[in-house]
């Protein structure tokens, strides 16, 4: 597929002003440039145009906000001042398996103030003597070459560094819910000593209660033995009186 028809495709009815990353890989440039880019990609942040057939980057349009660049696998022999002019804030640029020979094909690249990675994998250069030594000389702004730096540090992975922090915000969250736990357990602590206490005052009211009817119930028991006796008292004198008008009577015979 020619290289301007895909990067139509891969548009999806945006205006080039809202793309911020574009990928046109393994499609093909009719003469060797860029085709079907324009000024108008004002916000491209990332732009990889892999194993397009690439020659030249003469007709790369302005791109002011362009962070990372891929160009591999092209046929790229130099005009790499154009990029500084073109792409003045770059932070990483791939040009691996290219047709670069020369240290001084790379030389226009310290005017990209900001570059921190640049890679030249199976490009000729890369056979020079002491390579790296002089193309860090060269280029001192650069960090990494090649994926390592100057000390043979290789180049953090930034997709391991996201899994890591998201691992340590999952023993946090693993943390909270921990201290959480005996918090609720506490809780339920409480709420039992709470239902403990409510259940003794019941059951102390209910005895209480108990007491007060057992009391009311020898008071009952209390006054009806007295009232038992006040009756055989009442009967007792009046079978007295009985006698006592029979022995006035037996006198009065005589």
């Amino acid at each position: 597929m020619e290289m301007e028809k895909r990067i139509s495709l891969e548009l999806r009815n945006k205006t080039p002003a809202e793309v911020a990353e574009l990928v046109v890989d393994n499609c093909r440039s009719s003469d060797g440039e860029v085709e079907g880019l324009s000024d108008d990609y004002k916000e491209l942040e990332f732009l990889s145009m892999v194993n397009v057939g690439l020659t030249s980057l003469a007709k790369l349009p302005s791109l002011p906000k362009l962070l990372k660049l891929e160009i591999s696998d092209n046929m790229i022999v130099g005009g790499l001042d154009q990029l500084s002019e073109k792409c003045p804030n770059l932070t990483y640029l791939n040009l691996s398996g290219n047709k670069i020979k020369e240290l001084s094909t790379v030389k226009p690249l310290k005017n990209l103030k900001n570059l921190k990675s640049l890679d030249l994998y199976s490009c000729e250069i890369t056979t020079l003597e002491d390579y790296r030594e002089s193309v860090f000389e060269l280029l001192p702004q650069v960090t990494f070459l090649d994926g390592y730096d100057h000390e043979d540090n290789e180049v953090p992975d930034s997709e391991a560094d996201d899994d890591d922090n998201e691992g340590l915000d999952s023993e946090a969250d693993d943390d909270d819910e921990h201290t959480a736990g005996p918090t609720r357990d506490g809780d339920d602590d409480d709420d039992e000593d709470d239902e403990g206490s409510e259940g003794e005052e019941v059951g102390l009211s209910y005895l209480m209660k108990d007491g007060i009817q057992d009391e009311e119930d020898d008071d009952d028991y209390v006054e009806e033995e007295e009232e038992e006796d006040g009756v055989g008292v009442q009967g007792e004198k009046r079978k007295r009186d009985a006698e006592d008008e029979g022995d006035d009577s037996d006198g009065d015979d005589d």
